[in-house]
């Protein structure tokens, strides 16, 4: 009797102990929503020179908004001194004055028509 009062409490201690695991787990998830970590040196997305930088765009048929430089940027507010005043699925334009400033969120990549035609394998078909 007494032996199996002690593994019962051996075994409410152990689970006990063992509580702290799920937390501990949870705590180094990563939210898969969140810029990569390169873009969020300093506390700040930038290219590396300092400009600003599109980093994801959001639009529902109740809210358009825009995390720019880390910050998110409903349509109609301001970011550094300028208007949020468009957004598209690969691109926002934010207005200074006179001055509009547009941000792609794929700088490096862009569109290029290409002709099929004259070429003898456009499909990479044998």
């Amino acid at each position: 009797m007494a032996e199996s009062m002690s593994a019962r409490i051996l075994l409410i201690a152990l689970a006990g102990s063992l509580t702290w695991l799920p937390s501990a787990w949870a705590q180094q998830l990563r939210d898969p929503t969140q810029p990569p970590s390169l873009l969020m040196q300093d506390g700040a997305a930038t290219s590396g020179s300092g400009e600003t930088v599109l980093q994801s765009v959001f639009i529902s048929p109740t809210r358009r908004a825009a995390i720019i430089s880390g910050q998110t940027v409903r349509l109609g507010e301001k970011f550094n001194g300028s208007t949020l005043v468009k957004i598209t699925e690969s691109e926002v334009v934010l207005r200074n004055g006179g001055e509009l400033q547009t941000l792609k969120l794929f700088p490096g990549i862009g569109k290029r028509l290409t002709s099929v035609h004259g070429r003898q394998n456009p499909d990479n078909r044998k």
